[in-house]
């Protein structure tokens, strides 16, 4: 029988490791790369010719490919074919930078701490470099207490999740065979808050549409004309305002699911999300804000506009525009939404706005919250943090989990190392140096125990 004694010095040296000197200066190094997705000559190939080192330096091979124009990195370590094997996967690529916004002058390609506060700042240490180096480190704490990992390991990342993940599908079909894994093990996202270790099997799907209403060439006199002549604004505003409720709750037939699953709402029972910054009375009625988020739909404007709001003259504007975005979970049929919006606002009498798909998109996939595989890893983090961890069944943003879940066939289970305090996506982006040690330590019990699981244990 295993001695318990030795995950418990993994997990210790998993957390020194994170507390020292070394683990900060990596963590720098990755930051320093501006790898800012939107930016054609982002340093994308260096950053993970970089971190390619630090999985040589653990006994991986490493394998460089291009696809659909955007650079990957797959390193795998292969013990022994008859134990589970583990698909890990981050991304490299970040948002701007924003540099000039962030609070006290901070560079965002330069990690900054604050000592009163704890935090660490810089651009990608939540979204997704810090967590990454997280998990890099826990498994150079198990090869260090073990020499080995006890299981077989590959690990994607790529340098585009920013913009919808270009060429990663391709990637994986192409791979597959050389993929082939028993279950996905990623971090990414925020926990539920920042004390509350956290699992989300899943992703809600995110979909966004530009609706667009054009009634003339120019505007027109708001004195000359106005009472007697189309106003674009007020039709689009009214045809967006049939979306949802007065409260927010979604309208759309085409894009509500039935009903919250009964383990979902189990798993959600008695929490609040989003570090309690929330409207309760906000989103459909009859359920809790954790279910709102995690176990159904909303849409969101996520922009509005006509005319010229920083300088308004006295003209009715020619034509007005607005993104909607859908986030959705698994249960509908998301084959062209966008047909279930155009159904929907004719039905309201709006047959003249037009409605193109905007950006990229994702669907929503996830593993059932009683899965064997989901009830391995909460006993593994609730070992470690001695108390059970939050259990969430998607994660209320979007994430390529689909890739992994019908493509490659793996039950996913994510484990994220942020908080929704993090700025991620904004200036000041940061994490607490505290989480990031305390969760390294419990990546290094979760690699630890699934050295010694066998793959009934993981219901495989």
């Amino acid at each position: 029988m295993p001695d318990p004694s030795d995950r418990d010095r993994a997990i210790s040296l998993a957390r020194a490791l994170a507390g020292d000197a070394a683990f900060r200066d990596a963590l720098a190094d990755l930051i320093a790369f501006p790898t800012d997705a939107s930016q054609p000559d982002a340093p994308l190939q260096a950053y993970l010719r970089h971190v390619a080192h630090g999985f040589l330096a653990m006994g991986f091979t490493t394998q460089g490919y291009i696809t659909e124009g955007r650079p990957f990195l797959v390193a795998s370590r292969i013990e022994d074919k008859t134990r589970p094997t583990v698909l890990g996967y981050a991304h490299g690529d970040t948002v701007p930078g924003m540099a000039g916004r962030w609070a006290h002058g901070r560079d965002p390609w330069r990690l900054s701490e604050d000592a009163d506060s704890g935090h660490w700042y810089g651009r990608g240490i939540a979204d997704n470099k810090g967590q990454m180096l997280v998990n890099m480190t826990a498994m150079q704490a198990v090869l260090s207490a073990r020499g080995r990992l006890g299981f077989n390991a590959h690990v994607i990342i790529e340098m585009g999740e920013e913009i919808g993940s270009p060429g990663l599908r391709r990637l994986c079909e192409r791979l597959k065979p050389d993929l082939a894994a028993d279950l996905l093990v990623a971090s990414d996202g925020p926990r539920l808050d920042a004390a509350s270790p956290t699992i989300f099997l899943g992703a809600r799907g995110g979909a966004s549409f530009r609706l667009c209403l054009k009634r003339r060439e120019g505007g027109r006199h708001s004195g000359n004309f106005g009472g007697a002549l189309r106003n674009p604004a007020l039709e689009l505003a009214h045809a967006l305002a049939t979306i949802t409720t007065a409260q927010g709750a979604l309208q759309v037939k085409g894009w509500l699911p039935d009903a919250v699953p009964d383990a979902a709402r189990a798993a959600l029972a008695g929490l609040t999300p989003a570090g309690g910054e929330i409207d309760p009375d906000w989103g459909a009625q009859g359920l809790t804000p954790a279910e709102r988020i995690h176990a159904w739909n909303s849409a969101e404007i996520l922009a509005f506009g006509a005319g010229m709001i920083a300088h308004p003259v006295n003209a009715i504007p020619d034509m007005a525009e607005a993104v909607v975005q859908l986030r959705y979970v698994p249960g509908i049929d998301d084959r062209d939404l966008g047909a279930a919006l155009r159904a929907h606002l004719d039905a309201h009498g709006f047959g003249d706005v037009t409605i193109t798909p905007e950006g990229p998109s994702f669907r929503a996939s996830a593993t059932p919250v009683d899965h064997p595989a989901a009830r391995f890893a909460a006993a593994s983090l609730g070992q470690s943090h001695g108390a059970a961890p939050v259990v969430l069944p998607s994660l209320g943003g979007s994430l390529p989990n689909d890739i992994f879940t019908e493509l490659l066939g793996l039950p996913t289970i994510w484990v994220p190392h942020s908080y929704p305090g993090c700025c991620q996506h904004a200036p000041n982006e940061h994490l607490p140096k505290a989480l990031l040690i305390q969760a390294t330590g419990l990546m290094a019990g979760l690699y630890w125990d699934l050295g010694l699981a066998s793959k009934s244990d993981l219901g495989l």
